[in-house]
């Protein structure tokens, strides 16, 4: 009779035909890559601004500057419901049941979002924390592992300059890449740069939504600023300015 080949043995099997699949030049590229990334130092950030700052086009060059993993709250949510992790499992019992998910379930799935090996260098926060409750509630996780939030970016900007930079946005989705059709258009109308595929646009980018959006945000975020202000953690970075100016400052304040 005729074994089934040991798990190990289809694993590498695989492995190995996904490795053909790589050209010699882009495998070179991710050993260098991997090769700096460990003389990195670590960090830990926080980015605040609101909708349409220009976050989403500076995550991707933070994250990969400094070979940090970027950690979107909604994002791993979904991802914790779906992989059925024990917070993932908490938090689906409180969605079905209509309650909003604890502030402790949250921190929980950073923690285990943390553990994972793109994040040996350290993280980028995005849209957490909310409050100074999440903040503390953090920043107590993070000490028991001898670490602790290093910077919070506060990306400020008119509210103005806002409503036409939202009404332009156009988001590669498996991404997060952000175009705008005025100030960061891609190469073809419509399509990512990267991988051809078509953009989107997030239902609620409208002028009307943004200003309860940004009444809510100036209300509930400020509080969380003054927080780490207070432990002389913020740099303000003023995100009305061309993207390189912006990038520079990043640059600056994360030295």
């Amino acid at each position: 009779t005729l074994r089934a080949p040991r798990p190990s043995t289809v694993r590498a099997s695989e492995m190995a035909e996904a490795l053909a699949e790589v050209s010699t030049d882009a495998l070179m590229r991710e050993i260098q890559r991997r090769l700096d990334c460990q003389s990195k130092p670590d960090k830990r950030l926080i980015l605040v601004g609101p909708p349409g700052c220009g976050k989403g086009t500076q995550s991707p060059k933070i994250k990969a500057e400094h070979c940090l993993c970027h950690l979107a709250t909604g994002d791993m949510l979904r991802a914790a419901v779906k992989a059925g992790t024990p917070n993932g499992v908490r938090a689906k019992t409180a969605m079905e049941s209509g309650a909003l998910v604890s502030d402790d379930i949250v921190v929980g799935i950073i923690e285990e979002a943390i553990k994972d090996v793109s994040c040996r260098n350290g993280f980028i926060l995005d849209g957490f924390p909310r409050t100074v409750p999440q903040a503390k509630m953090l920043d107590e996780m993070l000490g028991k592992k001898g670490v602790a939030v290093d910077n919070v970016l506060d990306f400020q900007i008119p509210d103005e300059v806002l409503v036409e930079r939202i009404e332009g946005r156009w988001i590669h989705a498996a991404s997060g890449r952000s175009y705008h059709t005025k100030f960061s258009p891609p190469k073809v109308a419509g399509v990512d740069d990267i991988t051809g595929e078509p953009l989107m646009k997030r239902k609620d980018d409208n002028a009307a939504t943004l200003k309860s959006r940004l009444d809510a945000f100036h209300a509930q975020t400020q509080p969380v600023i003054d927080y780490y202000k207070s432990r002389g953690k913020v740099n303000v970075i003023h995100a009305n300015k061309p993207s390189k100016n912006v990038e520079e400052q990043i640059a600056s304040a994360l030295k």
